[in-house]
């Protein structure tokens, strides 16, 4: 009989979930696979116009089931299902959710079944950019600053920035919901079979990041601080949790309903929750001190050190620290960009529009080819437009973008503001157009490194891992030319997932702590990119005109000033 322990991953993305199962002995990917989700797909429930973003709790249970299910079949079914001792999920964030006394979504529960407001609200949901604001205002009236140890910003992309809107526009919603999860805490509580949800192990990842919990709040800021924000709080608080957990402890086992329908047993582990980039930080082997970067739609840039070290220190502006938020006993701090591959993808939509629109009317190609046609110039230009930016010359560079097409993550958060392209003329083409929105994104990276150094936090090295990071050498050599420093990218695929498997391990008891999981399952790194010294000149001058260009729209941004355009 075999001896080997495997562990499943499950990495919730914006787009997609993916399922590993991984060998505890040494971070081998045994089997992987990727679900679409199918409604996302459609644009179900989704308003861009509005930044409204929503994702029915379906989309995720399907996924769940069958990218699990899948893990197993390709890996060769009940023959190896009792070697699997663990589950743990990452999932982004915040995405949160009204549910009933049950645990259960509203938007699984009879008459909320099409809502938008009974679904998870998504991470780059901004409908919420009112509250926020309120949010940081209200905060300026209280002795002690709950804002604190979330770089004094609330933001519009966090827990009660949303919860507060939903409440005020739907009272339906507000009326049935008995409380608040956030999507990485509600898987494991369904997987566990879950029935009250006073009884969810909320994660300390998740709480201590976008909700406010603080070890020396004693959990969450007090019940004044929200009813006297908006009496539609009263009691709010209450109803949600005082203790929180890092992802090395255990949720519970998989129910029988669960065992039985992903072809597992009873005794598998199921990990408490956390989000993609904390969970991804560490499956890229994080050392202190080394800025994790999870380059996909946006950007989830994580950084850890000693407690000891930040002893007393709060750093302004990022997206929270917090202790044992990626790694149980030390500092997990958090910052990113909010859009970073939408920001290409953006791009390729603007450029692809006769593609889209135009094409399907031709008379002279038939209907399958036009799809197939469509299909390969489509995978092929980000690669070509790349190609081309990168053989321009470096002293022919009049364009200048700003990266903020979905607002500003960090620093210093700030969901109004819009991204822009300065210094267009009859020669500026698709490829110049292109480099400008990728230095942009390697600009907004070196703002983020900058605010932690300006601050006391030294920043070594980086540690590359996501889709952009694994695809893109033009972009990831640039990144390191401007921030002028190393970029290593890790070798697995699926980097969050396997810092989900690596936690199931340690939840599971196979390893005794998140270090020593890190240590046997890591499986290193495939490329580095290093600066080239050549360009430090050039992009030092454009980076200084990136950031004048950012005040400039930052101060005319403000309500109560207008830009006067002779």
């Amino acid at each position: 009989m075999s001896t080997a322990n495997y562990v499943i991953g499950v990495d919730y993305g914006t787009d997609s979930v993916r399922s590993v199962l991984v060998d505890t002995a040494n971070g081998k990917e045994i089997s992987s696979s990727v679900f679409l989700y199918p409604r996302w797909q459609k644009g179900l429930y989704c308003k861009p116009s509005i930044n409204q973003f929503r994702q029915h709790p379906l989309d995720y249970i399907e996924g769940l089931t069958h990218t699990i299910k899948d893990c197993l079949a390709k890996a060769g079914g009940s023959e190896i299902a009792y070697l699997v001792k663990g589950i743990s999920v990452d999932t982004t964030g915040s995405s949160p959710v009204a549910v009933d006394a049950t645990g259960t979504p509203l938007a699984l529960t009879p008459g909320f079944e099409e809502n938008p407001n009974a679904m998870f609200v998504l991470w780059k949901d901004h409908t919420a950019v009112k509250e926020a604001a309120e949010i940081n205002e209200h905060a300026t009236k209280f002795s002690l600053n709950y804002l604190k140890y979330v770089g004094g910003i609330y933001s519009s992309e966090w827990f009660w920035s949303k919860l507060l809107r939903i409440l005020r526009v739907d009272s339906a919603v507000k009326n049935n919901a008995q409380s608040w999860v956030e999507h990485c805490d509600w898987i494991p509580f369904l997987l566990c079979g879950g029935t009250d949800v006073s009884t969810m192990k909320r994660s300390r990842c998740a709480a201590g990041h976008k909700a406010l919990w603080a070890e020396e709040f004693n959990g969450l800021p007090p019940e004044d601080f929200f009813s006297s924000l908006d009496p539609l709080l009263a009691g709010s608080r209450d109803r949600l949790f005082v203790d929180t957990y890092t992802s090395d402890i255990s949720a519970g086992t998989l129910s029988e309903e669960w065992a039985h329908q992903l072809g597992l047993t009873t005794d598998v582990v199921v990990g408490v929750g956390a989000f993609d980039a904390h969970m991804g930080a560490v499956g890229g082997q994080i050392e202190p001190y080394y800025l994790s970067k999870v380059m996909g739609t946006s950007t989830c840039d994580i950084l850890v050190a000693p407690n000891q070290d930040l002893h007393g220190k709060l750093i302004s502006g990022i997206c929270g620290q917090v202790n044992g938020s990626v790694i149980p006993g030390m500092a997990g701090l958090e910052a990113g960009q909010s859009a970073f591959g939408d920001v290409y993808a953006w791009f390729k939509n603007l450029i692809c529009w006769p593609l889209n629109h135009l094409l399907t009317e031709s008379d002279l190609i038939d209907k399958e080819t036009v799809i197939a046609l469509k299909d390969e110039l489509e995978s092929k230009i980000i690669a070509n437009l790349s190609t081309q930016a990168e053989a321009l010359e470096d002293d022919d560079y009049a364009e200048l973008a700003i990266d903020w097409l979905n607002g500003r993550r960090t620093p210093d958060a700030n969901q109004e503001l819009k991204g822009a392209i300065t210094g267009l003329g009859l020669g500026t083409d698709a490829p110049r157009f292109f480099r400008a929105l990728a230095a942009a994104t390697c600009f907004g990276a070196k703002a983020i490194v900058d605010r932690f150094k300006e601050q006391g936090v030294p920043v070594k090295g980086i540690i590359g891992i996501g889709g952009v990071a694994k695809k893109s050498s033009y972009i990831m050599q640039m990144m390191a030319d401007v921030l002028e420093m190393p970029i290593r990218i890790h070798r697995f695929e699926h980097t969050c997932a396997l810092g989900a498997a690596m936690f199931a391990a340690v939840a599971a008891g196979i390893y005794p702590s998140i270090e020593a999981a890190m240590a046997a399952m890591g499986t290193g790194f495939e490329k580095e990119y290093k600066p080239n010294i050549k360009k430090q000149k050039m992009y030092r001058m454009h980076y200084q005109q990136y950031l004048g260009l950012g005040r400039y729209l930052e101060k005319y941004n403000k309500k109560d000033v207008k830009p006067y355009l002779s």
